[in-house]
């Protein structure tokens, strides 16, 4: 039912005008017609921007898949997308995912592809090309994450892992240290990648290590493995600011040797393919190690862990220090440590 249309009152204008007045406005401004806003930009042009003024972590993770919004909709511009048009690509990104060993569906795509468009929109809006509420990739939710299938290794099958990695392959000092290096630092494999010659401290046993989200941290290690980092890079070549970890040619080494060492381990051991066991199941043995014999505090900062969200108000008041981390460490290698009370 329409209501009827009542002119309005003398009293009512006279108060318009009033507070017209007060702000600044005439009634010109109102019959004025607004400015248009410039034309958003399409795909195609504004992603090499996002790309550019991105951290080279958030082009590692979601290079591929802008480019995948360019191939669908590089002509397209940014306003134009719906939410169903969003979850329409992210489903065939999610469809036609190459198979990996730990693939789980496709979620993991869907999700990075949703959040490689959320980034997109964050700078179109921050740069004035969209209106706030005109992000339509926040309007879709990303799939569920699936609990992690990762956990600790059992130490009679990591034996067997460093016998395999010891005795087949092409160069088994290099794999042999690479192993040694995740399982004593439970260090990510982007740190061991970005791991230097001059980050090598052995008058303390510690090294530097550069991790996910531009963190850095010192972390001890034993002795031994101090010296074969030493020996490795002085054998191979490594400059004191270039990569440590090399092929017997001197060339760095990629992830991709650690794609052929699990796929050679799993090989020779079944049940390593069968779980889809990699790297960082090494960084849940360990920690999970010093969780359970060291207390949760000393387990997240051997783990370089800085976020405080899921941590609680608590763990600002127990926070571990490298000295405890040394000695969790000396226990777990058997070796003193030169930052471990009473390990000398």
């Amino acid at each position: 039912m329409t209501t009827p249309y009542s002119a309005p009152s003398a009293a009512d204008l006279d108060a318009a005008r009033l507070l017209l007045g007060r702000l600044g406005v005439c009634p010109a401004d109102l019959l004025a017609v607004a400015g248009e806003r410039a034309p958003a930009p399409t795909f195609a042009e504004y992603i090499p921007v996002v790309r550019a003024a991105a951290g080279e972590g958030t082009r590692r993770v979601y290079g591929s898949y802008w480019n995948r919004i360019v191939e669908h909709w590089g002509t397209r511009r940014l306003d134009e997308p719906t939410p169903s048009e969003v979850s329409q690509l992210a489903e065939e990104v999610r469809n036609n995912v190459v198979t990996r060993r730990n693939a789980r569906g496709g979620r993991s795509a869907a999700e990075h592809l949703i959040a490689a468009l959320r980034c997109v929109y964050r700078h179109a809006g921050n740069d004035g090309h969209i209106k706030a509420g005109e992000n339509p990739a926040l309007k879709v939710a990303k799939p569920r994450r699936l609990p992690s299938t990762r956990g600790a290794v059992p130490d009679t099958r990591l034996a067997d892992i460093n016998q395999v990695a010891a005795t087949t392959g092409n160069d088994p000092a290099l794999d042999t240290l690479i192993l040694r290096l995740h399982t004593e630092t439970a260090c990510r494999r982007g740190g061991a990648l970005a791991l230097q010659p001059s980050d090598l401290d052995p008058d303390q046993c510690v090294i530097r290590l550069r991790e996910k989200g531009e963190t850095l941290r010192w972390q001890p290690v034993s002795p031994t493995l101090m010296t074969h980092l030493r020996r490795h890079a002085g054998e191979r070549g490594a400059l004191a600011h270039g990569q440590l970890l090399r092929y017997a040619n001197g060339r760095p080494i990629t992830t991709r040797r650690y794609d052929h060492l699990w796929l050679r381990i799993g090989h020779h051991l079944p049940w390593v393919t069968t779980q889809q066991i990699s790297t960082h199941w090494l960084r849940h043995t360990t920690l999970t190690w010093v969780e359970r014999n060291f207390g949760y505090a000393i387990a997240r900062a051997y783990a370089g862990h800085t976020d405080s969200a899921n941590a609680g108000t608590t763990a600002t008041y127990v926070r571990a220090h490298l000295p405890e981390i040394a000695a969790a460490l000396a226990a777990l290698t058997g070796e003193p440590h030169p930052l471990a009370p009473d390990s000398t």
